[in-house]
């Protein structure tokens, strides 16, 4: 692998928030596991409800956005993600099909991260993915938390009778 590549791959995995988990040295290891840089235009589509991936995605460069795909053929907007956020990881784990789209909305890239790389550092490296494990987990907590306040946001003004602000 081309060194100078390297770096920037370390670089781009410390300064994402998976990276307060793994620090440097879990950098090092997930750096030697990208797969391949991919690069999207606005409106492609990294992947769709229902597709099994053997993959995750770490954005390294631009917006996506999980999206509903409706059946009129127009998207329901759900959350953006941004530079070090991942997308997939859940499937990824669970070995189950995405349950929303994730959409580029401008020029945008992601490092992917396949499951044959990762796999054996369950017994290569535990401690690694066990850090691993609580940033994803961490990530998942975090999310609940953002949907459950919105959530609460819509349902009092609901109950307020649409008074005031959302």
């Amino acid at each position: 692998m081309n060194i100078s590549k390297n770096k920037a791959y370390i670089e781009n995995i410390l300064t994402a928030p998976i990276g307060q988990y793994i620090e440097k040295e879990g950098a090092e290891i997930l750096s030697l596991c990208v797969a391949d840089e991919l690069h999207f235009k606005a409106d492609e589509f990294l992947y769709h409800k229902g597709d099994l991936t053997e993959s995750f995605y770490l954005i390294t460069k631009g917006r996506f956005a999980l999206v509903q795909e409706l059946k009129n053929g127009k998207l329901h907007f759900l959350h953006i993600l941004q530079k070090g956020d991942l997308a997939g990881e859940l499937s990824f784990i669970d070995d189950t099909p995405h349950i929303v789209s994730v959409i580029a909305l401008n020029d945008a890239s992601v490092y992917q991260f396949k499951k044959d790389c990762i796999k054996p550092l369950i017994l290569s490296k535990p401690m690694f993915m066990f850090n691993f494990m609580r940033a994803i987990i961490k990530r998942v907590h975090h999310t609940v938390r953002a949907v459950n306040s919105k959530q609460k946001d819509l349902t009092d003004y609901i109950s307020s009778g649409g008074k005031g602000r959302l």
